[in-house]
């Protein structure tokens, strides 16, 4: 196997040059951009270390994992430095973008059986590595499925991850809290009794979830009523109209992952031999299926980004005309409700034989608002 290491990446960022975004997160930003001694285009991650302060030690687990890992399935780091305020950590270039970016862009009703049996399985692949050498990912999902313009397949985002062996011994499970919540295991919302690989199992079932209906499940719900549904309710799975398409294979290996129990999840490398598998195609099938005839991973950026843009300027004014709808029904509360004042009222005008306004029942409200509209 080729070792990226062998290359070596400058670390100073006046050695790069910073092209269009392609991806962001709360306290990051991901570039293309260039090596300019070595001439190739990578990625770069850069890191507020302002917006972050809180969690450094997080940030230097994820370059650490980054940077020792040594799989094909798993985003390896180049190299990283600090540059003024900022970390950067230079990656290679993973043009296709991810599961998630894809299927917003060409495939809003997720991806047919093949070409998710084919993700799933270089996921697998990813996740025995990890698992091998005593790492949970912890935030297992679609968009954390990076592709290259020839199919290959890479797990990124180690943001989350954790390494079970960093007090010396094998620490076997953790109880911190920590990843999203659609994809987020029963025992991790739990806190009860700490976690394992296991909690990956889950995750990918949901993710596997997410790829065949390009959406995660319960991801129209706010984060607390996530938690709840995940804990009150049976696990999701493929048993709606829609999935009728799909095989008895792929909804028994949904079946398999998605057991609350974690005790009772196989393992990833159990899970890699599961007849599922037998679907899947070799990685280039992916570039002619889904890669092939989509913009540039810029331009898909740009666009999903003034897409979600729209749609959060939609909700807030949404929200501007409940709340507005919510004060009017307020007052008309307060004025229909005075029955001192109005009493006051009546004698005064009783003793003066001045008639007064009843309030019309018209502006009685019953203070009822909606709630959960989605």
């Amino acid at each position: 196997m080729e070792r990226i290491s062998e290359k070596r990446f400058p670390l100073s960022a006046k050695d790069y040059k910073l092209y269009e975004e392609v991806g962001e997160g709360v306290s990051a930003s991901v570039y293309r951009a260039l090596c300019i001694p070595l001439n190739e285009i990578v990625a770069i991650k850069v890191l507020d270390l302002e917006k972050c302060n809180n969690d450094l030690d997080g940030i230097r687990r994820e370059v650490q994992t980054m940077s020792l890992i040594d799989h094909p399935n798993l985003l390896r780091a180049h190299c990283s430095f600090t540059a003024g305020h900022s970390l950067w950590v230079v990656m290679p270039y993973m043009s296709g973008g991810s599961c998630l970016h894809i299927m917003k862009s060409s495939f809003p009703e997720g991806f047919d059986e093949p070409v998710i049996a084919t993700v799933l399985r270089e996921v697998l692949k990813a996740l025995v590595y990890l698992h091998a050498h005593g790492h949970i990912h912890r935030d297992v999902k679609a968009g954390n499925i990076l592709l290259d313009s020839n199919g290959d397949v890479k797990m990124a985002d180690f943001g989350v991850s954790a390494c079970m062996f960093d007090t010396g011994d094998r620490q076997r499970s953790r109880n911190t809290f920590v990843g999203t919540p659609c994809w987020m295991a029963p025992e991790v919302m739990q806190q009860l009794h700490g976690y394992d690989f296991k909690a990956d199992i889950w995750s990918f079932g949901i993710t596997a979830l997410e790829l065949a209906h390009g959406h995660a499940p319960f991801s129209k719900y706010p984060p607390m009523k996530v938690l709840l549904m995940t804990l009150q309710n049976a696990p999701p799975g493929l048993d709606y109209e829609r999935d009728k398409r799909f095989s008895k294979s792929f909804k028994e290996l949904v079946a398999t992952c998605l057991v609350k129990d974690p005790k009772k999840r196989p393992s990833s490398e159990k899970l890699l031999k599961h007849h599922f598998f037998k679907h899947a195609r070799p990685t280039e099938y992916l570039s002619r299926t889904i890669l092939e005839g989509l913009a540039p991973l810029g331009d898909r950026f740009r666009t999903l980004k003034a897409k979600e843009a729209d749609l959060l300027m939609q909700n807030k004014a949404l929200y501007e005309d409940m709340e507005q709808l919510s004060q009017i029904q307020d007052a008309d509360m307060s004025n229909a409700e005075e029955p001192d004042t109005d009493k006051k009222k009546k004698d005064i005008s009783n003793d003066l034989k001045v008639p007064t306004e009843e309030p019309s029942a018209s502006n009685h409200s019953d203070g009822t608002s909606t709630q959960d509209k989605e």
